[in-house]
């Protein structure tokens, strides 16, 4: 019986033969060299003839137990040689070595290791495991047998290589170059660092962007270029030559610079009154070369070292003041190498000078030297600094803060090091996705924030580089992730993140979209949905049989459709094809609002969602499909278009290139057709007002009203103009009433009448309906300033006389030149741009400024026209209100409405509300108010500006023979607001009439 735990020794002998062999050989053996790739098969025999005096060198394999689990002390010594036997072949034992120790565990495996100069082969060492940990650092030192083999480990030929290295001491910042020299064929050439922090094991190299890779007939090269402390360590060269696994190493090491040194803080102001004493650290990674550090001067001060989890840091902490500026220099010293001096200026604020108080906003700030910055730990686990600067007159600016979780700033810098070639993709991209799910709990800062994003950035260019699929369970961490991060606050976190770095949203993007088509083929169809993420992907097979089409349960419902034909062109690839549709709600509010040539300078809305589609055949994608989206019921007129990651020097920006906008034949909606695959979304222009139903019944009802009241009046006039004009000034405010009502009237008709015309640059009705409108409404504006001007002068000249010729020059130029100044300047300049007409109107297109041609002069009238009004109800209050009677106060007062009842629709000051529906997004409710009141802008001036006219009401009912009632008159030429005495009713009611608009 052999205990469990018995110790089996196996061992090899060598025998020199002298003599013929003529007799078997008592124990199985091998000859060296022979069947190798066996490992100790037994039962070969030696029975072929030699010459006399001739020898061979044979390995005989023994098996002893121990069954008692002693290991007898004579076995490690040498062993001595057997006695002759005298039935034996004529042949001497010339030596007796031991080859391989096994030991059974409790546990029913077999650990068989290796002495010095024996190795498990290639053939065996493949097919068990190795022993944890490795058995003296040899390739194949110890294997696990289950159940117990018949083997041994074998000799080891010379060396079939060596490793060398253009130098041990690498400058940092330029190449390391490592060259395999080898005098065998190899196999399975595999580089590995180990470093002295970080990774327990060895870290393969890959690829990447530092580490390159390349061989040739007995040679083999790693070049890393960029070095940094961070590539120091132990080299490692893997290969199999003659049956066995060898490994090669090389110890590298790089000096700090000065870069990899942090002090805090790097500048210091003080006030020797509050601040006696003060403390400076420097603190560098930890490093294999053994850096001494001091502080200099260091007299005054007490040094003392700390560690951290991944710095050593050198503290100084001086208990007196320097009685001037000084500065203090932490040297770093390592035998052989240029000393690293990092310096630390402390400036002393002295009597005068001009500080920032002591503050506790977020940290303790001390007094600070006014232009200097003041500087402060990051709290624990945080990694950075937090700033704040002094200005010159002794005001705390805003404080600045880069600090950044731990945990984050490891996963950020591992997934750099992966994508320059240091580590495992395949393994190493999951365990980063899934710790990153983790993580985005913890984001609280926009440091925090970009260093998530960059991390998923960085996983993106690995997975993109390296081709290598994922498997279901890290997408789902990837998209969860993805859903946390547009969860997150705007204010707080994205706009500052998107201030340090523009290409932030665009990154996540082109980030999200990369992982999303990189999952395992095996692993389709997926489909996964979040309130901000949704995904679904298909398996095609070459042969594809119909349209592709997927819908998403979006508000509105969005689906888009790829046609059989533009997928015709994979047929030949004989390999199956994945399409990834991909749906990110909020992203396209983050992204930059940055657009192509062809969309102009206008501000855009989108409806809050990006589609994504890649196409992936072979392993490669195809980006030339034709996709049709339908992204729910949005009849206004808006751009179809894809996010271009290049634009503007790479922060991206919003494309119409090869898409369009159709029209849904079985539907009222508007799709997009875009002749590549990527990104897409629509653009709505801010100024275009919703397709609504509602609103355009009224606007039809408006004006048709409107138009009507217009008639009406001028049917008054007709009637009364003789009696309303027989003065001066009464003339020329009639005049101007009477071109305002005849501009209206013709703008109302030519807008109402424009829908019926066929849109587009191409038709000339359709551009000679928006340049009348654009001239006719300005001229409507144009005579109403000319009233309000009228007014004014009137209000502040009381008793200058005006020539009625010469006025009404002036008001002609006025209304008629400037308008059609503006409206040609805007076909002049517009037109030929293509950026004239609106897209689907006949009016000005709001996207390259024309709409801007007319906003701007009205808005700049209606605000001209408002002060003269504020003028008029100035005078109309002063100096009743504080001086007048009871009964006078009122009076004033009804004045006061009257005059706003009047001036505000002759004025035009309703268009005012137009600033709201430019401005608001969402509600609608002033989109309504602009339209009832401005459609409806002929009725207010039939009824304020003509039917109210005391002279029209007069003339009106003289001449349909009715007594004319008494009334009472205001003053706005005067400072005098009363009921006239009936011997000055005429005089006061001339004056009203003559004054007031």
């Amino acid at each position: 019986m052999v205990c469990p735990a018995a110790p089996v020794l196996l061992l090899a002998m060598t025998l020199p033969l002298v003599g013929p062999p003529v007799a078997r050989a008592s124990q199985p053996v091998s000859k060296t060299g022979g069947p190798s790739q066996a490992g100790g098969e037994t039962g070969q025999q030696l029975d072929q003839e030699s010459g006399a005096g001739e020898s061979a060198l044979l390995s005989v394999y023994v098996q002893l137990v121990f069954s008692h689990g002693g290991w007898p002390a004579a076995l490690s010594r040498p062993l001595p040689l057997p006695p002759a036997s005298a039935s034996s072949s004529p042949g001497t034992l010339a030596g007796l070595s031991l080859t391989t120790e096994c030991n059974v565990k409790p546990d029913g495996l077999t650990y068989c290791a290796c002495l010095s100069g024996y190795q498990w082969n290639a053939s065996i060492c493949s097919r068990h495991q190795l022993c944890q940990p490795p058995h003296n650092h040899q390739p194949c030192g110890c294997l696990v047998f289950s159940p117990p083999e018949a083997g041994y480990c074998q000799v080891l030929p010379p060396v079939p290589g060596s490793l060398s290295l253009n130098s041990w001491l690498q400058v940092p910042g330029h190449t390391l170059n490592l060259t395999l020299h080898t005098s065998q064929e190899t196999t399975s050439l595999n580089w590995f660092l180990r470093r002295h922090t970080g990774s327990p094991g060895p870290i393969p190299l890959q690829p990447g962007t530092q580490v390159s890779l390349t061989s040739s007939q007995g040679q083999a090269v790693l070049s890393i270029r960029n070095v940094s402390h961070e590539w120091e360590g132990e080299y490692m060269c893997c290969f199999e030559a003659q049956g066995f696994r060898w490994e090669l190493y090389q110890l590298v090491r790089v000096p700090l610079q000065a870069t990899d040194v942090a002090r805090l803080p790097d500048q210091l102001s003080i006030s020797c009154a509050t601040s006696p004493g003060f403390q400076l650290s420097c603190c560098i990674p930890y490093t294999p070369l053994g850096y001494l550090a001091s502080w200099s001067p260091g007299e005054g001060g007490e040094a003392s070292l700390f560690n951290t989890p991944g710095d050593q840091c050198l503290v100084l902490a001086t208990q007196h003041c320097p009685a001037a500026d000084i500065t203090y220099t932490c040297d770093l010293q390592s035998p052989g190498l240029t000393p690293l001096r990092v310096p630390v200026s402390v400036t002393i604020i002295q009597d005068g000078d001009t500080t920032c108080p002591e503050d506790s906003a977020v940290v303790a700030w001390n007094v600070t030297k006014a232009g200097h910055v003041a500087q402060a730990p990051c709290p624990v686990n945080r990694t950075g600094m937090v700033k704040r600067t002094c200005g010159p007159d002794g005001a705390w600016g805003p404080i600045h803060s880069s600090c950044t979780d731990t945990r984050l700033l490891a996963l950020l810098r591992r997934a750099q090091l992966l994508w320059a070639g240091q580590g495992w993709p395949a393994e190493e991209v999951p365990q980063s996705l899934a710790q990153l799910l983790e993580q985005a709990e913890v984001v609280s800062s926009p440091s925090d924030l970009l260093a998530l994003l960059g991390t998923m950035t960085f996983l993106a260019k690995v997975v993109a580089d390296t081709g290598i699929p994922l498997r279901r369970s890290a997408l789902e961490a990837l998209l969860k992730t993805t859903d946390k991060v547009l969860d997150m606050d705007t204010s707080s976190l994205w706009t500052p993140a998107q201030v340090q770095k523009p290409s932030a949203a665009s990154d996540l993007l082109l980030a999200v979209e990369t992982l999303s088509h990189s999952l395992c083929p095996q692993d389709h169809p997926f489909s996964f949905s979040l309130p901000n993420v949704q995904l679904q992907t298909q398996l095609l097979t070459p042969t594809v049989p119909a349209d592709y089409r997927v819908s998403f349960s979006t508000q509105p419902p969005l689906w888009a459709q790829i046609p059989r034909r533009s997928l015709a062109p994979l047929d030949t690839s004989n390999s199956n094809i994945t399409i990834t549709s991909l749906v990110l709600r909020k992203l396209d509010h983050l992204l930059p609002s940055n657009y192509g040539r062809e969309l102009g300078d206008s501000l855009y809305a989108t409806p809050g969602l990006v589609l994504s589609i890649s196409i992936m055949a072979g392993g490669q994608a195809f980006n030339q499909g034709e996709v049709t989206m339908d992204f729910g019921d949005r009849a206004s007129p808006f751009h179809c278009v894809f996010w271009d990651h290049h634009l503007f020097q790479g922060n991206g920006g919003w494309s119409g290139e090869g898409c369009q906008v159709q029209a849904a034949n079985a539907s009222a909606t508007t799709q997009c057709i875009c002749r590549h695959l990527t990104a897409f979304s629509i653009l709505m222009s801010r100024h275009t007002v919703p397709s609504n139903p509602t609103l355009e019944l009224l606007s039809q009802v408006g004006l048709g009203a409107s138009i009507l009241a217009l008639l009406v009046c001028l049917g008054v006039y007709r009637l009364v103009w003789r009696v309303v004009v027989r003065n001066k000034v009464a003339y020329l405010r009639h005049a101007a009433l009477l071109n305002v009502v005849l501009c209206l009237l013709a703008a109302d008709t030519c807008f109402l009448g424009a829908p019926l015309l066929p849109p587009g640059p191409r038709s000339p009705l359709c551009l000679a309906a928006a340049f009348l409108c654009h001239f006719l409404y300005l001229a409507t504006f144009f005579w109403m300033l000319a009233q309000a001007l009228m007014l004014a002068h009137q209000l502040l000249f009381v008793f200058h006389q005006l020539s009625k010729r010469r006025v009404l020059s002036l008001m002609v130029v006025l209304g008629y030149l400037c308008p059609m100044g503006f409206a040609g300047a805007a076909l002049g300049l517009y037109l030929p741009r293509g950026q004239y007409l609106g897209e689907g109107v006949c009016w000005l297109d709001g996207k390259g400024g024309a709409r801007y041609t007319f906003v701007g002069p009205v808005l700049v009238i209606v605000g001209l026209n408002g002060l003269v009004l504020a003028m008029a109800m100035l005078k109309l209050l002063r100096p009743s209100l504080s001086e007048g009677p009871q009964a006078e106060k009122r009076q004033a007062l009804l004045g006061v409405m009257k005059a706003l009842l009047v001036l505000t629709p002759i004025f035009g000051l309703t268009w005012g509300l137009g600033l709201a529906t430019l401005l608001e997004e969402v509600s609608m409710v002033p989109h309504y108010i602009f339209t009832i009141l401005n459609t409806s802008q002929g009725v207010f001036i039939l009824l304020f500006g003509c039917l109210m006219d005391k002279k029209v009401q007069e003339a009106l009912l003289k001449r349909f023979g009715c007594a004319q009632p008494p009334n009472s008159t205001i003053s706005l030429a005067t400072n005098e607001s009363h009921i006239p005495e009936p011997s000055r009713g005429r005089s006061d009611n001339t004056s009203y009439e003559e004054k007031m608009t």
